[in-house]
Formats: C-alpha cells, sequence, structure tokens
C-alpha cells in the first residue's frame, strides 16, 4: 500500500533525504575558477557554442559554473531579485535560459522537463528531491542542497520538486536542452503524488502567492 505524503512531508524529507547515508545524491560540478565578469550576450552565446557540442550538457555546466563562480558580477549584470519568478533570457527551440528566483520556504511540486536541465546557484539555496515512478505515482529517491556557486545537472527523464529552505530569496539559472515553454509534460499532485499534465499557469500562481507571502512578511509592524 503507498503511503500518502503531504506538503509537509515533501519539505521535511529535503532534509532528512540529504543527511541519510543511505541516499547519496547525484554529482554536482566542482567550483570553477571565478570567471572575469558576466555578461549576458556573451553568455548566451558561450552556452550557444557549448550546445554544439557532442557532450553538450557536459559543456554547458562547465560554462554555467564559470558564470555562478562569481554570484556578485551575475547579480550586477541581471540586478538584485527583489521578488520570486520565472525570467527568460534566452529561448529557442533547443535551448532555454531562465533567471529563477525562488520567495523565502517556497516549494514547487514534482515535475519533469522532458529535456535535459543544469542549474547554477547565484544567491540563496535550492534543494531538490529526486524522485522515481512507482505505478501510477512517485517515491522520494534522493535529494540534493546546491548552495551558492554550485551547478547541478538533471538527465532528461529526471523528476524533481524545489524547495528554497532559507527566509530570503534564492536566484539561480536555469538552463534546458529545448524549449521549456513548448514541451509537453508531467507533475504529481502534492498530497496524492499522482501524476497529471503539467500546469502552467498555476506554476506561475505559485511563484505569485509565495511573493505575496513574502511582501506580508516585509510588511512594516511585522515581527
Amino acid at each position: 500500500m503507498k503511503h500518502r505524503v503531504s506538503r509537509r512531508n515533501v519539505m521535511t524529507g529535503v532534509a532528512a533525504l540529504a543527511a541519510a547515508g543511505s541516499c547519496s545524491a547525484p554529482p554536482k560540478a566542482r567550483a570553477a575558477a571565478p570567471a572575469a565578469d558576466f555578461e549576458l550576450g556573451a553568455f548566451i552565446e558561450e552556452v550557444e557554442r557549448a550546445r554544439k557540442e557532442p557532450e553538450a550538457q557536459r559543456a554547458i555546466a562547465e560554462v554555467l559554473a564559470r558564470a555562478v563562480s562569481d554570484p556578485a558580477a551575475v547579480i550586477a549584470e541581471l540586478g538584485e531579485p527583489h521578488q520570486a519568478g520565472i525570467h527568460p533570457l534566452h529561448r529557442t527551440a533547443d535551448l532555454t535560459i531562465l533567471n529563477v528566483v525562488w520567495a523565502p520556504l517556497m516549494i514547487l511540486l514534482p515535475h519533469d522537463h522532458g529535456m535535459w536541465a543544469t542549474i547554477g546557484v547565484y544567491g540563496g539555496r535550492e534543494d531538490n528531491i529526486l524522485w522515481e515512478r512507482a505505478g501510477a505515482q512517485v517515491e522520494a529517491a534522493r535529494a540534493a542542497s546546491l548552495s551558492v556557486k554550485e551547478v547541478f545537472s538533471l538527465p532528461a527523464d529526471a523528476i524533481h520538486s524545489v524547495a528554497n529552505p532559507i527566509e530570503r530569496l534564492t536566484g539561480a539559472l536555469h538552463i534546458y536542452g529545448g524549449d521549456f515553454f513548448a514541451v509537453p509534460r508531467s507533475e504529481w499532485d502534492a498530497e496524492t503524488l499522482c501524476e497529471r499534465p503539467f500546469d502552467l499557469e498555476n506554476a506561475l500562481r505559485t511563484f505569485e502567492e509565495a511573493n505575496r507571502r513574502f511582501e506580508a512578511g516585509r510588511a512594516p509592524g511585522r515581527s
């Protein structure tokens, strides 16, 4: 019999899985030598060149690791994050680059991408639970906790959920090996863990709701 997992279980599961000795996290890229600076146009061109390499995802991970090795330079170019959101920086049929900002304590449902993805954190922390299919549902398998300057790659068939476990904004560059907004994919209900079509509008509402909670928490007079 499958046990249902609540949103609280999903949140606390990040820390538990990351600490469990029997659940090894997928490898993260080593920190790269600091980049001289970060200029968005030049970064996109470098990623596009890496996309043409035989091992494109590995090449792109190296480019991304150099970029986030200097978080201050990334923030100087993109701007200091002020609210959660998905901000497209580049989009073609075979490549998407997003600046993703997570609100404090925000959680995104388990979902897949239908393409590989590589993530580089330039501010805060991003916790990922990796899930595996188990019949009509998914089961939590392992976890990866990403801090500033760390890069993490997901294969095309990966299923993950994301949480920002800290009480400030987290910023990360997400690079995808396809058109992130055009490929049909799935998400899994937080309570039942049952599969359903991915709902982009609902995901965007999740960011909007997280922003409202964030702004309410920053309102004058709140302790």
